[in-house]
């Protein structure tokens, strides 16, 4: 075994660490497994399946499964994945003789640029737009101590989360006084008035979504054409603790094979169970009451925050040991490609989804339930998993990480991979 399978590097002349290009496949594919509810429609069916309809039995049961197994467990990965790439870039860079942290806040401008597009063209939930902004003040600590950005993002945090959930209680418990028949008049009213804005709101939505494609574009402009800006400012309590996290675990060797595997197993065990014990426990609460609105959006924007994180720590330190393996194997290259173009797939997906869903494509926004949203993300996932590796074999990059990269260092980076096909070699380049 060579000392990069040891360690979970790639030994290829680029030195790619494997095991984040897998973390980050498993964390593209789990990221449609909740979107796809966005992309269905409408916004708040995203945290509850009894919206803007009642649902089914199976229906709260798709949707309490990916609320244990994906739900925020994903972005989270994924965000503390972008915080470590944002310093192994900067080395790179540096290594080479380049600027790093001028190039690094040059490729932040262009991510903003391109996530305020993809919501003006595509999606109302970028996440593009929110990494950037958050990339460009998590540069500040770039030269912190490793373990001192350690306890301090996992401080910044906790607080942040337990502040706002805490805010939210008194409207959860007015919420449950309401539905279980408890509750003054006044309150009744109070919550019904509330509920109903809220109906209006997605009654509006839904109309909105099943226009054109140019009309859609007007209606965002016209009406929110500050939201990436107000999402971005609204979740910097989480996006940015989780880059800084990231960025702290890369120093610590966390994603290159410096940590032992029995110490990475203990990790693991002790972060899923914990995690998954606090979302049973939410869970518990939640589904006999059948998931109702306020708690539910207290509970996925702030209160289930830190399982979330204990989850996807787990997930990731379950998974980096079996890297050098897993990356052996074919459906471990397939995954690690969908990690190496998790740009590409991930406005890729978009496209395909809202194609589906929306009004200039087949125009099933609001008609597909929990129950039947899990054929699209398998169908996501063929997609991703079926063409990425395909492509890499081809190309160095995806063609958004190539033009990236390109628009990066203002040059045009070569794309294509070199094949002397009269000697059967190739060369081949990252």
């Amino acid at each position: 075994m060579t000392q990069g399978a040891q360690t979970g590097a790639d030994p290829s002349p680029a030195g790619r660490i494997v095991a984040l290009d897998l973390l980050r496949g498993v964390a593209i594919l789990g990221i449609l497994a909740i979107n796809v509810a966005g992309f269905a429609g409408p916004i708040m069916a995203t945290i509850s399946p009894n919206l803007p309809v009642p649902a089914t039995p199976a229906d709260e049961a798709w949707f309490a499964l990916f609320l244990v197994l994906f739900e925020g467990k994903m972005r989270a990965l994924f965000s503390i994945l972008f915080g470590a790439s944002l310093l192994l870039f900067i080395d790179r860079a540096d290594d080479a003789g380049r600027n790093g942290e001028v190039l690094q806040m040059r490729r932040l401008g262009w991510l903003a640029l391109a996530g305020y597009l993809h919501f003006l063209l595509l999606w109302w939930g970028d996440i593009l737009f929110t990494y950037a902004l958050a990339g460009f003040s998590a540069l500040a600590f770039r030269s912190a101590p490793p373990k001192g950005l350690a306890i301090g993002a996992l401080t910044l945090f906790a607080a942040w989360h337990l502040f706002m959930s805490g805010v939210g209680v008194s409207e959860s418990l007015r919420e449950n006084q309401v539905l279980s028949g408890h509750a003054a008049p006044d309150e009744v009213r109070r919550y019904t008035v509330q509920q109903a804005k809220v109906a209006g709101r997605t009654d509006a939505e839904m109309l909105g979504y099943h226009l054109g494609f140019t009309a859609q574009i007007a209606q965002k402009l016209q009406e929110e054409p500050a939201e990436p800006l107000l999402a971005a400012i609204g979740t910097i309590g989480e996006s940015l603790p989780l880059m800084l996290l990231g960025m702290a675990l890369y120093r610590l060797g966390f994603f290159s094979g410096q940590w032992s595997p029995r110490r990475l197993r203990r990790l693991a065990w002790i972060t899923l169970a914990l995690g998954t014990a606090l979302t049973l426990a939410f869970l518990a609460l939640a589904w006999p009451r059948h998931f109702p609105p306020v708690l539910m959006m207290m509970a996925i924007a702030y209160g289930l925050a830190i399982p979330h994180l204990l989850m996807a720590i787990g997930y990731a330190a379950l998974l980096i040991p079996a890297a050098p393996r897993l990356a052996a194997s074919r459906a471990g290259q397939l995954v690690v490609a969908a990690g190496r173009m998790a740009f590409t797939n991930y406005i890729a997906t978009t496209i395909v989804m809202t194609f589906v869903f929306y009004g200039w494509g087949l125009d099933l926004f609001g008609t597909v339930p929990p129950r039947w949203q899990w054929p699209f993300v398998l169908g996501g996932w063929t997609l991703m998993l079926g063409w990425s590796a395909p492509w890499l074999a081809r190309y160095r990059q995806g063609p958004l990480e190539w033009a990236w990269r390109s628009l990066t260092q203002w040059e045009r980076l070569p794309f294509r991979r070199l094949s002397l096909s009269r000697t059967g070699s190739s060369v081949n380049a990252a």
